[in-house]
């Protein structure tokens, strides 16, 4: 134990902070890559040949382009596919997309604190984007990880989720509001369906996650993650989000 939280604090100090002229050494990419992804990736699945292909160059370039590491476990391939998975699902549709505000992902064994220890109490956090001395980093649980490819049914993905924030970012703050995929015309009607539906989950009155309820940016986040998990169910129980999110995150968004 005392070894592992020696490695954490290492972590923590920015000691893995990764350069991206670097080349990526530790994420190697598969070379059965298209059976990973079928096996364990309900979005690709659902592509047909030709964007299956854009999709594993996708997932190629952002592996070439940001480190990931781990803390208390080994790394193994299918950590490395789902994170790069995460990170391509959102911003598939985009004929180009880099993550400027991403340089590593550390992935823990499990849920961690405030202070980023994966051992002892409070182990409430799946996931985090870096601020601060920790800008560009984003931590991921690997258990988290992992269940959010396992069940297809609980509108919940924690690695989409962040990386949704890091898109959220992209304009320079976490507020809800993705500047960098809604014109100007759409973010006063996009506030007031946040609003109606943060009330909405607030008073037991939806079947958004509850987390979705706590701002604006979580929220869109959470939004993100139903969208992709469960679009029809969106579409059915919330046609207006439902109409918003593919307005950021659609094939018309090219």
């Amino acid at each position: 134990m005392i070894i592992a939280i020696i490695v954490t604090i290492i972590l923590v100090l920015g000691i893995y902070s990764y350069q991206k002229d670097k080349p990526n050494k530790k994420a190697k990419i598969p070379i059965d890559l298209d059976e990973i992804l079928e096996a364990n990736v309900l979005f690709y699945q659902k592509l047909d040949k030709k964007e299956k292909e854009l999709f594993r160059v996708k997932v190629k370039t952002f592996l070439k382009e940001v480190y990931i590491d781990v803390v208390g476990f080994e790394l193994e391939t299918l950590d490395i596919v789902l994170v790069a998975a995460s990170a391509v699902i959102p911003v598939f549709y985009f004929d180009s997309w880099q993550y400027r505000n991403l340089s590593s992902v550390i992935i823990y064994p499990d849920n961690f604190n405030t202070d980023l220890m994966y051992q002892g109490e409070n182990r409430i956090v799946a996931g985090m984007i870096g601020s601060g001395r920790y800008e560009n980093q984003m931590i991921l649980s690997r258990k988290a990880l992992h269940q959010g490819f396992k069940n297809n049914t609980d509108k919940n993905n924690t690695a989409i989720h962040e990386f949704v924030h890091l898109i959220d970012k992209s304009d320079g703050v976490v507020d809800g509001i993705p500047s960098a995929l809604l014109s100007n015309t759409y973010v006063i009607p996009w506030l007031k369906l946040i609003h109606d539906e943060m009330e909405a989950i607030n008073s037991n009155e939806s079947d958004i996650r509850a987390y979705g309820g706590t701002n604006q940016q979580e929220f869109f986040a959470v939004a993100a993650e139903y969208f992709f998990e469960r679009p029809d169910l969106l579409k059915r129980k919330h046609p207006e989000l439902f109409k918003m999110m593919e307005m950021c995150f659609s094939k018309n968004k090219k």
